[in-house]
Formats: structure tokens, C-alpha cells, sequence
């Protein structure tokens, strides 16, 4: 059994579409980031930084010993699994396939989710008349990254050429596109790449997964001081709540 801490956002997405696509028994528990969830000693023992996805692995496997394995941030945890269950990556004798798994994971974990994150911050939760200057930075910033991928994929149909993690990890910031205020008119390949995605039924079920929690632009910059404008104080550790 793995637990895995999710809220349903695109970082949250990659953790349950990798489980769902290896078919792993997990149980979701339910971060309500907006009432500070992330900040509770518990979870900061299994992410530090206070983010989601985490996994807590109950069963690593005999070269971990006895004790549960924690994993936190989105590439590693995917990677982890991948490892694990010898799925959705180049084996770590495959030096070159490996090569360009780490590259185009570092790639969405400091490039393209990130830009997209600020670009989604821009668009629908920062204060109004305090936006424009940085949607349109990161918008471009985005754009920029949807070019990266657009040349990628030219003659490849994922981005190793297999389905495999480095899609996972990509596919949620693209699949957001629209709502961030983007297109993907100018990349015929991405959208193409993305339907493919869309269309397989683990990323369904994960896309689905706790759906009716989305923020949907309720909590914002203006009215919710715990999932915005954080702090090195934000990190001292609240009273532990329980998960639903």
C-alpha cells in the first residue's frame, strides 16, 4: 500500500496518473492545501518543503529494509516508482535512454511547471489590477516552453519516444493550456501529444481524482494568507490535523 498526498492540481496529477498507469494499490489522502494541511509536523516530516505530491511506501521492497520509504516532490517521486516497478522509464543500465530521461525531467521540474505555475498564479489568483505585468511574463515564458516541447516532438510521438514518465510528468501543465489563458494553436504536436495522453484511461482516472476539491479560483491571493504569500515562518510546524 502506498499513500499517496494529493490535491487535485496538475503537480498532483503526475503522482496519480504514474500510480494509476502502473496499476499500484494507493490510497489518495486529500490535502486541503487552502486550511494548511502542508504545514502540519506529520507532512512536513514526509515533505520538508510543504508541497504535494508526497508517497509514503509501505512496502519498498527488500533492498529498503523493513521501514516505509517517503518520497517527496512530483519528478522524484515518479522516478522512484518507475524504479520500482521497472515501468514507464529507460532501465539504469541504459545509459543514453537514462540521459535524456534525467534531461527532460529536470527540464518540467525547473522549467516548464514552474512558468506554468506562476502563469497560473497570474491569471487567476492574483489581486486584481496586480497581474498584468506578470501574466504576461510568464504567459510568454510558457509559450516558451510549449516551443521547447513542439520541437521535441517533431517525428516522436512521446517525448523519449515510448510513453514514460518524462510524459507524465509534462502532460498536466499542458493539459491546463486553455484555463491558464494559452494556446496550443501554434503546436500542433503538443496537442496532439496531449490527446493521446487525454485519451488513456489511467490519466482519466487521475484527473478525476477528487475532482469536486478543485480551488476553481475561490481561494486567492486577497483572501487566503495560508496557501499564498508563505514565508520561512509558514514552515514552523502547525498542529497536526487529520486527513479526510
Amino acid at each position: 500500500m502506498i499513500d499517496l498526498y494529493f490535491a487535485p492540481t496538475p503537480n498532483g496529477w503526475k503522482a496519480a496518473i504514474m500510480l494509476e498507469e502502473c496499476g499500484l494499490e494507493y490510497r489518495a489522502i486529500l490535502m486541503r492545501l487552502s486550511e494548511g494541511d502542508q504545514f502540519t509536523p506529520g507532512f512536513l516530516s514526509i515533505s520538508p518543503n510543504a508541497k504535494m505530491p508526497a508517497i509514503v511506501d509501505h512496502a519498498p521492497g527488500p533492498d529498503w529494509g523493513d521501514a516505509p520509504v517517503t518520497v517527496f516532490e512530483s519528478g522524484a517521486v515518479l522516478l522512484y516508482l518507475a524504479d520500482k516497478t521497472g515501468q514507464f522509464a529507460p532501465s539504469p543500465d541504459d545509459l543514453r535512454g537514462r540521459k535524456a530521461l534525467m534531461e527532460w525531467l529536470f527540464w518540467q521540474v525547473g522549467n516548464q511547471g514552474p512558468m506554468g505555475g506562476q502563469l497560473s498564479h497570474f491569471r487567476n489568483y492574483a489581486p486584481d489590477g496586480q497581474r498584468d505585468y506578470g501574466f504576461k511574463r510568464y504567459l510568454g515564458e510558457y509559450d516558451r516552453n510549449l516551443g521547447v516541447l513542439e520541437n521535441r516532438l517533431e517525428g516522436r510521438d512521446y517525448i523519449l519516444g515510448d510513453y514514460s514518465i518524462a510524459d507524465m510528468l509534462a502532460f498536466p501543465w499542458a493539459f491546463i493550456a486553455k484555463p491558464l489563458g494559452a494556446s496550443l494553436d501554434d503546436f500542433p504536436r503538443v496537442a496532439d501529444w496531449r490527446a493521446r495522453i487525454k485519451s488513456r484511461p489511467a490519466v482519466q482516472r487521475a484527473i478525476d481524482l477528487h475532482k469536486s476539491q478543485q480551488n476553481g479560483g475561490r481561494h486567492r491571493a486577497d483572501n487566503n494568507t495560508v496557501l499564498f504569500n508563505q514565508s520561512a515562518a509558514s514552515l514552523r510546524p502547525k498542529t497536526d490535523k487529520s486527513h479526510t
